[in-house]
């Protein structure tokens, strides 16, 4: 398992088993169109806004998160579900904060698996 983000040229190859975990994604993008929707770990409207607007912090939303979306799905469900070679995506460049990066430490502490970004 991997992630990465909507634009990347890495996952422009086809027959990759491509995750996308946000509220929206790119609908026009050639290399999206086999993209599942994994709508179990995305972070939901209301809570991408407060950050976004600055209502809270970067330690709120990702306690937030873990509470709200992860804290209710059991990892090795959605491990099995997404599959070992899922890539998961969003919308941020890697270095960037972002959701995807807190599902790949879920997965590492529950799972003891190493999620890297692509």
């Amino acid at each position: 398992m991997k992630t990465s983000y909507y634009f990347s040229n890495r996952i422009r190859t086809p027959g990759l088993n491509l995750i996308g975990i946000s509220n929206s994604h790119p609908k026009k993008l050639e290399w999206l169109k086999g993209m599942r929707l994994y709508q179990a770990l995305c972070p939901g409207w209301k809570l991408v806004k407060q950050y976004k607007n600055g209502e809270i912090r970067r330690d709120e939303y990702v306690v937030a998160y873990i509470e709200t979306i992860l804290g209710r799905l059991d990892p090795f469900q959605v491990y099995t579900d997404l599959g070992e070679d899922a890539i998961l995506l969003c919308w941020e460049k890697p270095g960037l904060f972002c959701h995807r990066r807190i599902v790949a430490e879920w997965f590492s502490k529950h799972l003891d698996i190493k999620v890297n970004e692509l």
